[in-house]
């Protein structure tokens, strides 16, 4: 039996693995970057409005949490070709990102690398929850 007061247990998971040399502004900023992709192509990671006791809507959310994990480089290209050959719903972060301003630009820096020569400082991973756990070996949660 299910009460509103029975954990939650989700079958998949969102995870964010961050390289580990970056700094704090970089990490928060990485991490919005590439979540900020999930809502939009995956309607089903979204929970329902929120809104207080006034009335007052607000944005939906995430209806699970967001883990977030860190990595050295070599862990992150790993855990790259890992997601790629689980064919995991994935988006990346690349250095070269830092010194763009715009959606445009920063598809055109992606899109002009091969993959297995990216500079990965960050990446998102959503999936079942044991395939995402696979992926994120060798990593380690973020303090």
């Amino acid at each position: 039996m299910t009460t509103e007061h029975t954990p939650v247990r989700f079958d998949t998971k969102i995870a964010v693995l961050l390289r580990e040399d970056l700094e704090p502004w970089q990490r928060l900023n990485v991490t919005a970057f590439l979540v900020s992709g999930l809502g939009s192509e995956l309607p089903e990671v979204i929970g329902e409005r929120y809104a207080d006791a006034d009335g007052t809507s607000y944005l939906p959310m995430f209806r699970q949490p967001v883990l977030v994990f860190r990595g050295a480089k070599e862990t992150l290209t790993a855990a790259h070709g890992r997601a790629l050959s689980r064919s995991l719903h994935l988006s990346v972060f690349t250095s070269d990102l830092f010194a763009t301003g715009n959606d445009r630009d920063n598809r055109a820096a992606v899109r002009a690398v091969p993959k297995d020569r990216l500079d990965l400082v960050g990446l998102a991973v959503y999936g079942p929850r044991n395939a995402v756990d696979k992926v994120l070996k060798g990593a380690s949660m973020h303090p």
